[in-house]
């Protein structure tokens, strides 16, 4: 019976994986009506237009023009949609991929970026045909918050040339920091050199028209939250350059002055060379895309399931991620992810199935069909504002602050990363992040467990010495839980790579659950990315009016959740010493 009962469960949750490796269109036509189509018709519209100056914005961050942009919109964004794991992921260009991109042009150039970017898709699908997904958890919090600062500041020092006007001499090489430059340097220091060597030809004009353009972009959300403020600064802004022009012959580079023309079609298929040299030479930024792209697309797929209360299947969304990047670059386009700011503005106009992201890929391919020949007169000036506005919203201030108030190991890691992805390399970066970070993990298990057996507990503030680490006894015991009242304990440390214990005790809520006790007796080491997932739990259960109640809470973890904020967020009532008091808070919680 026991083995007839174990090929039953294994033959269930064969079935139950097979369900969940389908693309979520399939699941979602399914029941699907013409009121949801209309849902979809308007936000995908909507999202293709928003999604217009961001591909072109990109695009020319990237180092590979605005059309390439556009191709990757169009391309990326339908396979993502398509065959993604997520309901309503908008898939495209991303500023988190301009400085790689920018990197290997300035080095290589755009073949061996087709190169990089098609193994890097490979490796993203292997991932999600092996179930892998889940893997991506485990890259401390703390790492992910300092490259995407660091990417942040980069992208912003990219656009003070085009913000300022400025138009560097390269007639003569220019000479900085010992090394000859003929065209704008493609490293963090060197360009910020260049262009303060080239503060004397900015263009007022285009200067103002930024400024004006960024004041815009910051105010705007408190006028409307429908609309995104980028489409307003493009059209406010070419319609005046325009007019400018030819009333009053100011002139300001624009699209079509720096680039030239629009394609008004996609490019046909084309295959880079492929060579041994060229695919090892590559491979470690190949696998630098897979990560960021896997990083990026799963956290805007974990946003999209907590707007909209569904759930994602992480490896059928890395299979469109990589099928998506195989053929972007074929079709002459660049590196694509999931974009979180798309998604949400995907949702909050009305998105409710992979339809509304295909009706997006489609209304950006008619605008360029149709429309192309008006997009080449956006001011360059106007662009460098929205990305500049792009990389404040992706620097995680608030992120930021609140880590600066953690432990000392988490700001290191922190430092390292975001110092090394403006200085040196992002590939480096993440590297270097783990290994710090994998090195502060281990010595921390090891003082932990020198110093355990004194037991010392704090609660409430007060310090008390118990034979048992904290006055939560060890001893198994049976426990009254009320109705509504969920118990979970995590046993052990939690840190970067134990988030999904958290994952699961939200989904294991149903409706009639009212309460939720988190036993941490056994948890004698916490960090950011522990701190980060029990966040992520508090916003899931506020969403369902659940309360979190701690109980036991050992050293470590008290000071880490009191520096972070997180005990003003549960709030003191909630907190107890002792199981048997947070089981009588949770009676309260159920009456």
């Amino acid at each position: 019976m026991r083995f007839c009962h174990s090929l039953a469960k294994n033959a269930k949750k064969a079935h139950y994986m097979r369900i969940m490796m389908k693309p979520e269109l399939f699941n979602t036509l399914k029941s699907y009506s013409v009121k949801t189509f209309v849902s979809d018709l308007i936000a995908g519209i909507i999202v293709g237009i928003v999604a217009l100056p961001l591909a072109i914005a990109f695009g020319i961050a990237s180092g590979v023009g605005p059309e390439k942009g556009i191709f990757t919109a169009v391309v990326a964004g339908f396979i993502i949609s398509a065959f993604g794991g997520t309901r309503v992921q908008i898939g495209g260009p991303t500023g988190a991929f301009a400085v790689i991109i920018y990197g290997i042009m300035q080095k290589y150039g755009f073949g061996e970026l087709m190169i990089a970017t098609i193994i890097a898709g490979i490796l993203m699908i292997l991932l999600g045909v092996f179930k892998l997904g889940g893997l991506v958890k485990f890259i401390p919090y703390t790492i992910i918050t300092g490259f995407t600062a660091g990417i942040a500041v980069t992208i912003a020092s990219g656009q003070i040339g085009d913000f300022f006007g400025l138009t560097p001499d390269f007639s003569t090489p220019m000479m900085i920091l010992g090394e000859e430059y003929s065209k704008l340097p493609g490293d963090f220091l060197p360009k910020v050199i260049c262009f303060a060597k080239s503060a004397s030809s900015i263009n007022v004009y285009a200067f103002v028209v930024a400024a004006v353009s960024l004041v815009v972009l910051f105010v705007w959300p408190k006028i409307s939250k429908k609309i995104p403020g980028s489409l307003i600064v493009i059209i406010l802004a070419t319609v005046i350059t325009v007019l400018l022009k030819k009333f009053c012959g100011l002139e300001l580079a624009t699209i079509q002055t720096r680039y030239g023309s629009i394609p008004n079609k996609l490019p046909a298929p084309q295959l880079p060379h492929f060579s041994m040299n060229s695919i090892v030479e590559l491979f470690p930024t190949a696998i630098s895309i897979a990560v960021l792209g896997a990083i990026e697309s799963l956290m805007s797929a974990v946003v999209a399931d907590g707007m909209m209360g569904t759930k994602h299947d992480s490896n059928m969304e890395l299979i469109a991620q990589g099928v998506a990047n195989i053929a972007s670059p074929v079709f002459g386009g660049i590196p694509a992810t999931g974009a979180i700011a798309r998604t949400a503005t995907n949702i909050k106009n009305g998105g409710k199935t992979p339809v509304a992201g295909i009706i997006h890929a489609v209304t950006l391919l008619c605008i360029m069909l149709f429309l192309g020949k008006f997009v080449v007169y956006i001011p360059m000036a106007a662009l460098a504002a929205v990305l500049i506005n792009v990389a404040w919203n992706m620097a995680g201030f608030p992120a930021i602050k609140a880590l600066l108030k953690g432990q000392k190991s988490d700001i290191a890691v922190l430092t390292v990363t975001f110092l090394i992805t403006v200085f040196i390399d992002l590939t480096v970066a993440i590297e270097v992040g783990l290994g710090l970070a994998a090195f502060f993990f281990i010595k921390k298990m090891i003082d932990l467990s020198e110093v355990h057996e004194y037991g010392e507990n704090l609660t409430g503030g007060l310090k008390t010495k118990t034979n048992n680490a904290n006055n939560d006894s060890g001893v198994e015991e049976e426990l009254e839980i009320p109705h509504g009242v969920l118990v979970y304990e995590v046993d052990g440390p939690l840190f970067f790579g134990t988030v999904r214990k958290f994952e699961i005790a939200a989904e294991r809520a149903g409706a009639e659950c009212k309460a939720i006790i988190l036993r941490m007796r056994n948890t004698s080491y916490l960090d950011a990315g522990g701190v980060q997932a029990l966040k992520q739990l508090k916003s899931a259960c506020d969403r369902k009016n659940i309360t979190i109640v701690l109980s036991g809470v050992h050293p470590q973890p008290w000071k880490l959740l009191e520096k972070m904020g997180m005990f003003e967020d549960l709030g003191s009532e909630n907190i107890y010493d002792h199981i048997d008091k947070a089981l009588a808070r949770a009676k309260e919680i159920v009456r």
